[in-house]
Formats: structure tokens, sequence, C-alpha cells
């Protein structure tokens, strides 16, 4: 009889001890999926960059003033923490919002053909940095959703974790569009 309840203590010690192993392997599981999410906005705001500075080179001849706005967001790409990318993604919208006034300013470059296809490729890149902030904010939802959550917040409270950022929309874009003819 004492062997069996020996027996059941030694498996209990076990159960929580494994229990504790796996949730500390979740835990470290979505610290990398939320670094993986986040590089790939880092990805995504490169192309985006890399997008935007062609089509620049498209405009330059139209708006020698856009210079400015190609260094300024270059010197925001540099090690940037979440919320750098935030301003810097911010900043990289306002540029495509200039370049486009530029482009209703001069009909002769809406009708070129590079112009056009460049316009095409920022389409797609907005969708792929959509695609990336969808999935960073994916990522820090489990997290933080496991970070609150009994039992594991025991785990989480011991490591000391705090709950990650999600990637937000600047002010501006909360608001209704108002689109005036």
């Amino acid at each position: 009889m004492p062997y069996v309840i020996l027996i059941i203590v030694i498996l209990l010690i076990l159960l929580a001890v494994r229990w504790i192993i796996v949730t500390r392997n979740d835990f470290a599981r979505l610290k990398v999926k939320i670094s993986e999410a986040e590089s790939g906005i880092d990805i995504a705001l490169t192309k985006r960059y890399d997008v935007l500075t062609k089509l620049f080179q498209v405009t330059k001849g139209y708006a020698e003033h856009e210079k400015t706005v190609l260094t300024e967001t270059a010197a925001l790409r540099a090690g940037a923490t979440l919320k750098e990318k935030e301003e810097f993604n911010n900043e990289l919208t306002k540029a495509f919002q200039r370049i486009n006034v530029v482009a209703e300013n001069y009909p002769q470059l809406t009708a070129d053909r590079s112009f056009k296809e460049l316009q095409m490729s920022i389409s797609d890149v907005e969708e792929h940095l959509q695609a990336a902030r969808r999935a960073y904010n994916g990522n820090v939802s489990l997290y933080n959703q496991k970070l609150i959550s009994f039992p594991s917040n025991i785990i989480a409270d011991s490591m000391s974790l705090e709950p990650e950022e999600f990637f937000q929309a600047e002010e501006e874009k909360r608001s209704d569009v108002n689109m005036q003819f």
C-alpha cells in the first residue's frame, strides 16, 4: 500500500514537471513565432521601400522635392523598434500619397508604362505588408492569451514574461475616409 501512494506521488510530480517543461517550451516557441512575424514585417517594409525607390526614380524628373522624403524614410529603416517601424510605415504611406499627387499633377507620368507597373507592384507590396502584420498580430495574440490564461500564467510569471505589443494602424487610418469629388 505505501508503494502505491509513493508511485502516485512520483507520477504526479513527473506530470507537473512535464507540464512545466511543455509550457516553458510553448512560450519559447511563441516568442520565436513573434520574432519571425516581425521579420516578415521588416521584409515587407524593405520591399515597400525598394518599390518606393523605383517609383521615385520614375517620377524624379517630375518632382525633385520627393528626394527628401526618401532620405527621411531611409533613415527610419535602420535598427527600428516596433514603434519605430509603425512610424516608418506611416512615413512611407505619406510618401506614396505625395507621389500619387505628383502623378495627378503630371498626367503624362501616369500614362507611362513603368509608372503603371510600379503602381501594380505597390498594390502587391501593400498586400504582403498587410499579411505580415496580420501574422505578427496573430502570434502576439496567441502569446498574450497564454500569458494570462490559467495555469500557464503561473509559468509566465515565474519567467517574468511581459505581453507583446500589437502592430497598430495609425490614428488617421482608423477614421472614415472623406471622399469629395
